[in-house]
């Protein structure tokens, strides 16, 4: 058995750091990616490829400049790699959403995530990243609006 890092963690580990606020080398980021390779924000339903692979790393950037990724566990599995993390940092940017920007509040970000990183002939195939999206939205200051669920659940047709 083998100790020190594998070619394909060494890899995810550079995506990180690319990643990092005190850092945020987008292109350094993409580049990491083969050329048809797909970054997956799987629970808001998102795929980035191409020259947007790094539009996510810069949307964090914004929100959270000290954005840091505390990376808890690493299991490698061959050219797989699976990552607990925690994205952290201070919401001192913008936050876009549809109905309009919410300002920033300087609350602090602990937000639980889950990574999977498939790596291909040195470079990363896919990456699904899984966020605590519910989490982040609590912290960020966001509630969710039940009221207005139930109230187009009362008027909606009843399912058979």
């Amino acid at each position: 058995m083998t100790t020190g890092t594998t070619d394909a963690e060494a890899i995810v580990r550079q995506a990180y750091h690319a990643a990092e606020g005190d850092v945020l080398d987008v292109p350094g980021f993409a580049g990491l990616f083969a050329e048809d390779g797909v970054f997956n924000n799987i629970v808001a339903g998102e795929a980035y490829r191409g020259e947007h692979l790094g539009d996510l790393v810069v949307f964090m950037g914004q929100l959270a400049p000290d954005v840091h990724r505390e990376l808890h566990r690493f299991h490698v599995m061959g050219n797989v790699v699976a990552v607990e993390l925690s994205i952290r940092g201070t919401f001192t940017g913008p936050f876009p959403t549809p109905a309009g920007v919410i300002q920033p509040t300087g609350a602090k970000l602990d937000i639980p995530t889950a990574d999977f990183w498939y790596i291909e002939d040195g470079k990363i195939k896919e990456f699904n990243c899984y966020v605590g999206v519910s989490v982040m939205m609590a912290q960020l200051g966001i509630q969710f609006d039940f009221a207005s669920a139930v109230a187009a659940s009362a008027t909606a047709p009843a399912a058979t």
